[in-house]
């Protein structure tokens, strides 16, 4: 299923060589066996990206950026591929690439994402290091979604989104059934105090930017302060001024910053230049995302991502955006009861379960738990 939010744009054709990887590592498990197995059947689109027609001659190849930033181990932070389990084909795109981890969900605020959410699930249960699964399937209108949320972030998931809390002018997103009319509708005030008990963030699809929805989401900013909000494609159909008005209003609110969009997609300008200086001013709060290349192609949207890291320039301000912001809402979620429960029950979590709980990260409890024997 495409990611789901207002724009529709053509695809862009990749032209260049391209080129079949061959061998790979022997691997001792199933898991490793299967990602490996994507890299070596994927073609390389390092070298067929190429640079921006649009630029000066000097322009690094996407192949060059890669190699250029690879120690960064860039993290995509919002990404549908769970949807149509298509991020089995995506694995050797991510890990040729130089991805280190990636946001993983699948459709948004309706019925068929409970599923999507599963699949999100199974792909980190597979891929430890490498996927962080959130979730949107709840009906934000039940009183019963308060109970799903708990109970999927004690099991392990690390966010709620996509979430749709207010859309109108999207063709796709204003229709789902359980989207909210604006950011304080049904439940969503409780879910923000539910989340910020986990340190959990939430991701959100806004649409208009502007307007009575972007006045609720101002409120629920204003009275949920504990709560994490990550803006989706902040950088879409909005502009440098107002994003930076947001962001120096708001210090709870984090920007997902969709390069994609500003560089490929013909709404987007084409250019990064105007945004740069917010990127750089909140440099503690912005993080880069495909969207699965909606749009566009991932691949593009993948390069695109190392373009803006690459025009940035300054390296503390590129590792912050590229990698550490993210890690950081990651780190700062405690193991959860659950969590711990099935570690001592598994025996996975050694003394550090018992003796020192409260120091145990719940990325580090998932990793333990996905590790550890089953059956």
């Amino acid at each position: 299923m495409a990611s789901r939010w207002m724009w529709a744009s053509q695809t862009i054709i990749l032209l260049g060589a391209v080129f079949v990887l061959a061998g790979c590592e022997e691997q001792t498990n199933s898991a490793q066996e299967t990602e490996s197995a994507a890299v070596v059947s994927t073609p390389s689109v390092l070298a067929s990206a190429g640079p921006v027609k649009t630029a000066e001659p000097q322009t690094p190849s996407m192949e060059q950026l890669v190699e250029r930033y690879k120690g960064l181990e860039l993290i995509d932070a919002h990404n549908h591929d769970a949807s149509d389990s298509r991020y089995q084909s995506q694995l050797g795109l991510w890990k040729q690439t130089g991805l280190g981890r990636t946001v993983l969900f699948g459709d948004v605020s309706e019925p068929s994402a409970v599923g999507t959410d599963a699949v999100a699930w199974e792909a980190y249960l597979k891929y430890p290091d490498r996927v962080i699964p959130y979730f949107s399937g709840f009906d934000l209108h039940d009183p019963g979604c308060l109970q799903v949320i708990r109970g999927n972030l004690e099991k392990g998931y690390f966010g709620l989104g996509e979430i749709a809390v207010a859309s109108t002018n999207s063709p796709v997103v204003s229709k789902v059934a359980w989207k909210a009319n604006d950011p304080m509708d049904g439940y969503l005030p409780q879910i923000y105090d539910l989340i910020a008990e986990y340190n959990a963030p939430i991701l959100i699809h806004l649409d208009p930017v502007g307007g009575e929805p972007l006045a609720k989401l101002e409120q629920a900013l204003e009275e949920h302060p504990d709560t994490i909000f990550i803006f989706g494609h902040i950088n879409a159909y909005n502009s440098p001024q107002e994003t930076e008005r947001l962001m120096a209003k708001h210090p709870n609110l984090y920007g997902d910053f969709f390069a994609g969009f500003t560089l490929y997609n013909p709404d987007g300008g084409g250019k990064a230049e105007p945004f740069l200086p917010v990127l750089k001013k909140y440099a503690d709060r912005f993080m880069l995302s495909t969207d699965s290349g909606y749009g566009i192609t991932e691949v593009r949207a993948i390069e695109a991502m190392y373009r803006v890291l690459d025009q940035l320039g300054d390296p503390v301000v590129q590792k912050n955006i590229a990698h550490d912001n993210l890690m950081k809402l990651l780190q700062a979620q405690p193991a959860t009861q659950t969590q711990l429960k099935e570690l001592r029950k598994q025996g996975a979590g050694g003394a550090g379960t018992e003796a020192a709980p409260q120091k145990l990260s719940k990325l580090e409890a998932g990793r333990l738990l996905a590790q550890a024997p089953k059956g």
